[in-house]
């Protein structure tokens, strides 16, 4: 029997929460399918960085690098100054285990759930492959002269070859292994971005033209992708883009697929450790009252079992998910206006897998 070790941190607010439903659902998975998942838990998040000031510590990098996938719940607490857990923890786990892609696929399960008129889970099925450890988050700048009124900030969207190269070399092949429209999107701001953009370009064609003559060729700029997300979703297969572009058009990526609810994400290192997460925040104020939606968990234990190569219980995960969505049991995708509490959810998606 195959065995992974997986480190699971639930994190602040909801985050426990629906880490244990999506546990739920991987038990099941994985005495249906015949493997073994070992899990350890870690405390990082909020609670800890008050009481002790740590955030991701050197020591237990190591230890994730030990595990086959990380498991996350969610980061943020109120009583946490914004941007110190993100970065500490976040952004520090990204970049130390070199988690390179930030993959989102966008689905959407139902009509009633989708905002814009007229479209089916047919318009909307395509996946966001995002640059996920360079760009403006690299933090390269500065400020000069702070608080006064000459002030100067800097920050600078910073990429080489390599970079680009291997993240759009993923994105390519995973639209490959997708084998739907076999079509792969780059967004970009080439018109004013025109260095960064136009290494971006220059990437996406030269490898396209000569390994993946297979796999059709467009682009978009952000600012355009944005319309055509709501007025044509059903346009795109895969997109490849980077860091800061990619993080804003998943958010509109998610209210289109029915909201954060669903919207799961993986940090992944191809060839490395990866971690998954849903892309919903700690929400605290619905902290403890059972009403939180464990769907978007539940989809990121999905992608996690996928990644390791448990395709089968993968599968398993997802339709039953799509079945539980379009039972009528689930009357809403927001906290509190499901119509079964959290538990509930967990409970009818682990009877159907």
């Amino acid at each position: 029997m195959k065995s992974y070790n997986i480190g699971v941190i639930p994190g602040d607010g909801t985050g426990p929460e629906v880490v244990r439903e999506a546990v739920k659902v991987l038990e099941v998975a994985q005495r249906k399918f015949g493997f073994k998942l070992n899990y350890t838990n870690y405390d990082l998040g909020g609670e800890r960085y008050l009481k002790t000031g740590e955030t991701l510590p050197d020591s237990v990098i190591e230890e994730f690098r030990k595990q086959h996938a990380i498991f996350l719940g969610a980061i943020g607490h109120p009583d946490v100054k914004p941007g110190i857990l993100e970065t500490g923890i976040l952004l520090k786990a990204r970049f130390t285990l070199d988690q390179y892609i930030n993959l989102r696929p966008v689905r959407l399960y139902r009509v009633e759930d989708c905002p814009l008129k007229d479209k089916t889970p047919t318009d909307i099925d395509f996946v966001v492959v995002r640059e996920n450890t360079g760009g403006i988050y690299t933090g390269v700048g500065g400020v000069v002269q702070k608080g006064t009124p000459m002030e100067i900030a800097t920050q600078v969207m910073i990429y080489g070859r390599p970079v680009v190269e291997r993240c759009v070399r993923y994105a390519y092949e995973y639209a490959r292994r997708r084998n739907k429209k076999k079509m792969l999107t780059l967004v970009h701001k080439t018109n004013v971005l025109t260095h960064a953009g136009d290494l971006w370009a220059r990437t996406h064609k030269e490898i396209g033209d000569r390994d993946y003559k297979d796999i059709k060729q467009d682009y978009n700029h952000v600012d355009a992708a944005t319309m055509w997300f709501v007025k044509q979703p059903e346009w795109y297969d895969v997109i490849v883009t980077e860091n800061l572009f990619g993080d804003i058009i998943t958010d509109l990526a998610a209210i289109i697929q029915g909201g954060l609810g669903v919207a799961a994400g993986g940090n992944i290192n191809p060839e490395g450790v990866s971690m998954f997460e849903p892309m919903g925040g700690s929400a605290p104020k619905y902290t403890g009252q059972n009403v939180i939606n464990p769907i978007a968990a539940i989809n990121a234990a999905g992608m996690m079992l996928d990644t390791l190569g448990e395709t089968k219980a993968a599968a398993a995960i997802d339709k039953a998910v799509t079945g539980s969505l379009n039972s009528g049991k689930i009357k809403s995708l927001a906290a509190g206006r499901m119509g079964l509490g959290t538990t509930q959810v967990g409970d009818l998606i682990a009877a159907a897998v």
